[in-house]
């Protein structure tokens, strides 16, 4: 497998429209952001990936997709082998995907990435599917039988991603929904709900019952999977009681209780939240759910409607790694409640609470959906609920006073606007507006359309190239560009999801079992799939399993469930594409989004950059990789990170001790090559081999900045930044000590324990690394910029 590269990147590319626009479309176009991509000045948590390589079978050849990903520099480049053998002629620059027209079924494929014109560990081979779609076999459960009688059987229903192993691949985890599921305003009993894990290749890893005390339908059970504690490896987080059963065959609470009243509702015994473990569905953690269900009455009726109508989502509070949260009620009161899971338990950070005494103005402003973002820039996400904004410590942003929707959209949707924005309808009849755009810093309104009716549904997404940023519409009220002009009086006939799919910046439309393309020209939908065999979700919204850039390059892939529900499919697109984006995977707003998704009534992801026609230079996102100093899914390197035995870790050097240096990134030890004492010898990463080339004493200059004297040979030589030179990539050997500020640095411990290494030569911009966060063994050590990537970390352990 592919090594995860850490590495700096900024991803630029131009688009040029051949179209010709009025001078009021060019005006709109010159005034779009340079700077589409806020990078936080804080890294992110973010989960590492494979290059994530498919490759199918199309009518002039074989098509080869893969990720570029968020960590790539921007200067890399990638080799495709087939069979073995290399078969473009120049290192592939200008997108993740081709189309080898000598391929065949039999044909099999790795990518090897290119970097400083060095070629790269390759990816494992794949094979060539000949199908669309990737076929997961699912496991249905069996049918059952109500208190009353009812009959009910099974099928696949919402889906969500995530790395249970660390392995770099998704899982899939997947809800099954009994057929007598209800919308809260019905009565009724209703099957158990269940959800499974299934590896890519159809592993069936784990069941979990949430018992016959969680109602189902698609209010009910929102199940969250993120990596929450930052071990490299996915968690699953959702509401639970009484009699659940995790995926080890233990039960959570009293498996003989049974609150169900005469209606098949649960208004009665205690209610949970637990944190499954990923990789095998064991209940880690269970504490008491919050928010609590308290009186009935006070969420808006008494008969259990109201009171059950649950969120959730992820948020990055603290603007660096992940929390839970849960919410409960939109319609009078409202309470969320945030959670942080370390050390193997779930802890309550904060909960805000909407009710008639407090927070009154935030009383009914929620929809079926909600969203986060970093919407104030501080670099820390706040909830968007519905017509409300809720910041990062509990605190309400703002309320609009704008009513209840079904359909909620946040991204940067209007790139003429600084930051992101709010699409949002209403339902309410009586509401100002029946859809709006909104500013998501300020909840200002741009603009907005009063209809006087309950406008059910609404979406956003640049589907036509002629006016800047995306346009949006709703039930029955024409298509309206981001500045709020009416620019068609026919609604497209698809307003469920939008997807990246075929090779332009436009995004495509997503509907039952069927992906279409809008003829702005004409007015008209065109179709470009339809997934036969297969069956949407959820009933009238008709949404599919999951919809997420989770193989091949930066477009989307869309999960549907067959008719009978035997076996997942995931269709990706085989249509060539000349533009190259990072995986959207590590987006954070977008990732977000996907993690969100299968909650209540599904909506599609945005990312927090405007991703479309006319689109501009693009940042790379500033994230490190959650456990990545031991989740390695490179063959050639997860066999040599290694461990000192018996070794004493400090956070504060002693002048004058020895210490060794191991990487945080790959958990090798900065070595001096094959132990060679003569100048310019090679410095590099190493397993641990418990020699004196991965010695080194740390020894005072004065005025905050060290030497290291490697002990090898006479042990008089010291750590040298090559040349003297101060631009990124200069190479650090062993060389004669000449008291130089090329062989003085400085070390900064980190809140983590871990050290930066600073280089005075540079005058403390650049730090010491491993070239391209390699997780190699003998990877090159050097000179770089800091930027906060885990290559650039270092464990000092004792070596006397």
């Amino acid at each position: 497998m592919i090594k995860k590269t850490f590495i700096k990147t900024i991803i630029t590319f131009t688009t040029a429209i051949a179209l010709t626009l009025n001078s009021s479309a060019i005006a709109s176009f010159s005034s779009l952001k340079t700077n589409v991509y806020a990078a936080t000045s804080t890294a992110r948590q973010m989960e590492y990936l494979d290059r994530g390589v498919i490759a199918t079978k199309v009518n002039n050849g074989v098509y080869i997709g893969w990720r570029m990903l968020g960590t790539d520099n921007e200067n890399i480049s990638f080799n495709i082998y087939r069979d073995g053998k290399k078969i473009n002629s120049s290192p592939i620059t200008n997108s993740t995907n081709y189309l080898d027209t000598s391929g065949t079924t039999n044909s099999k494929y790795s990518i090897k990435p290119v970097i400083n014109n060095k070629e790269q560990d390759g990816t494992s081979e794949v094979s060539v599917s000949s199908t669309p779609y990737k076929s997961i076999p699912i496991k249905k459960p069996a049918d059952g039988k109500t208190p009353s009688g009812e009959e009910y059987s099974y099928s696949a229903n919402d889906g969500s991603v995530g790395d249970v192993d660390g392995d770099g691949q998704y899982e899939i985890i997947l809800k099954w929904d009994p057929s007598n599921s209800k919308d809260n305003s019905q009565d009724g009993y209703t099957g158990n709900t269940y959800i499974d894990a299934y590896k890519m290749d159809g592993t069936f890893l784990w069941r979990i019952d949430l018992g016959v005390n969680i109602r189902s339908g698609a209010h009910y059970t929102q199940f969250i999977v993120y990596d929450f504690d930052g071990d490299g490896k996915a968690e699953v987080a959702c509401k639970t009681a009484d009699g659940t059963k995790d995926g080890t065959g233990k039960y959570i609470g009293d498996k003989s209780k049974d609150y169900r009243n005469s209606k098949g509702r649960v208004l009665s015994g205690p209610e949970y939240l637990t944190m499954f473990e990923g990789s095998t569905g064991k209940a880690l953690s269970t504490i008491d759910f919050s928010p609590e269900r308290g009186k009935v009455s006070d969420w808006g009726d008494s008969y259990g409607n109201r009171v059950d109508r649950f969120l959730g989502g992820v948020a990055y509070l603290d603007g660096k790694t992940p929390s839970l949260v849960m919410s409960r009620g939109y319609y009078a009161k409202t309470a969320i409640t945030t959670y942080n899971f370390k050390n193997g338990k779930l802890t309550k950070n904060w909960e805000f609470v909407a009710d008639g005494s407090t927070n009154s103005s935030y009383r009914d402003r929620g929809c079926h959906s909600l969203s986060v973002a970093d919407v104030d820039n501080d670099n820390k996400d706040e909830i968007i609920f519905g017509s409300a904004t809720i910041d990062d410590n509990g605190k309400g942003l703002y309320s609009t006073g704008l009513s209840h929707g079904d359909a909620l959209h946040v991204g940067d949707l209007d790139p003429t606007n600084d930051g992101l924005e709010v699409f949002q309808v209403h339902e309410s009849k009586t509401s100002k507006y029946g859809f709006d755009l909104r500013d998501a810093e300020t909840g200002k309104v741009l603009w907005g359309i009063k209809t006087g009716t309950d406008v059910g549904r609404g979406l956003t997404a640049d589907i036509d190239p002629t006016h800047p940023g995306e346009e949006m519409w709703a039930s029955g009220q024409g298509l309206y560009n981001s500045s709020g002009e009416k620019i068609s009086s026919s609604t497209p006939g698809s307003i469920n999801f939008a997807a990246w799919w075929d090779g332009d910046l436009s995004r495509e439309l997503v509907d039952r079992n069927r992906i279409d393309k809008w003829d702005y020209q004409n007015n008209k939908l065109n179709r470009l799939l339809t997934a036969t065999g297969c069956s949407a979700n959820n009933s009238t919204k008709a949404t599919p399993v999951l919809q997420a850039d989770i193989l091949g390059d930066w477009r989307e892939e869309i999960i549907w469930r067959t008719d009978d529900s035997s076996e997942l499919r995931i269709y990706s697109t085989t249509d060539i594409t000349e533009y190259r984006i990072h995986t959207l995977m590590h987006d954070y707003v977008y990732r977000l989004g996907v993690a969100w998704q299968n909650v209540a009534y599904n909506q599609p992801p945005h990312t927090s950059f405007f991703l479309g026609n006319g689109m501009s230079k693009v940042s790379s996102p500033n994230i490190y990789l959650a456990g990545s100093s031991n989740s390695s899914n490179d063959s050639s390197s997860s066999s040599n990170t290694s461990t000192s035995n018996n070794s004493t870790t400090v956070t504060k050097i002693t002048s004058g001790k020895c210490y060794r240096l191991k990487n945080a990134n790959s958990g090798q030890y900065m070595d001096v090559k094959n132990g060679n004492y003569a100048n310019n010898t090679n410095i590099q990463q190493h397993p641990s081999n418990d020699e004196s080339a991965q010695v080194f004493k740390i020894v005072s200059v004065g005025d905050g900045y060290y030497k290291m004297v490697s002990q090898v040979g006479n042990a008089d030589k010291v750590v040298d930044v090559s040349g003297k030179k101060t631009s990124n990539g200069t190479n650090i050997a062993l060389y004669t000590d000449k008291s130089a500020t090329n062989q003085q640095f400085k070390f900064k411990c980190l809140d983590n324990g871990n050290f930066v290494i600073y280089t005075r030569v540079s005058k403390n911009k650049s730090v010491i690394e491993v070239e391209n966060a390699s997780k190699s063994k003998k990877a090159n050590i050097q000179q770089w910029e800091y930027n906060s990537n885990l290559c650039q970390e270092w464990i000092l352990e004792l070596a006397d």
